[in-house]
């Protein structure tokens, strides 16, 4: 068992062991150049042992063409290091980030992952991309 674990926004002096964690996920996750990251850094939010960055999680709003206020937020390279893994983090990221991004009142929040058991026991529900690939779209741009 790990100290207690403090999540919280990150600062760019997370940038870099961020982008470690999630370099660490070749196959689980999109990989993000440190650009990237230093330009999103503002959603980013990190767990922390100690000093040591162990988890991460961010989001993306996808915007509804026409329409501000259909806006999707979309929950993003959510990872948690493999020796911590098992012990909730996973869970506690998620739901700081949900939290973060309910003021915004987007009409859905998802997620394209490979874990899907994971976030159905967050509430997540499946769906067909078809739903929603202008708005995958629009991200794979990028």
């Amino acid at each position: 068992m790990h100290s207690k674990i403090v999540i919280r926004r990150a600062t760019l002096a997370d940038v870099m062991p961020i982008h470690a964690l999630i370099q660490s996920y070749p196959h689980e996750l999109i990989l993000r150049p440190l650009n990237n990251i230093v330009e999103n850094i503002d959603r980013f939010t990190v767990g922390v042992d100690g000093e040591k960055i162990i988890a991460c999680a961010c989001w993306q709003i996808l915007p509804e063409i026409g329409n501000p206020e259909g806006a999707t937020v979309e929950l993003q390279s959510v990872a948690v290091d493999k020796t911590y893994r098992g012990q909730g983090i996973g869970e506690k990221m998620v739901r700081f980030v949900l939290q973060r991004i309910e003021g915004f009142r987007p009409v859905q929040a998802i997620v394209l992952t490979f874990e899907p058991r994971f976030f159905g026991k967050l509430g997540f529900k499946e769906i067909e991309k078809t739903r929603i690939i202008h708005k995958i779209y629009r991200g794979c741009v990028y």
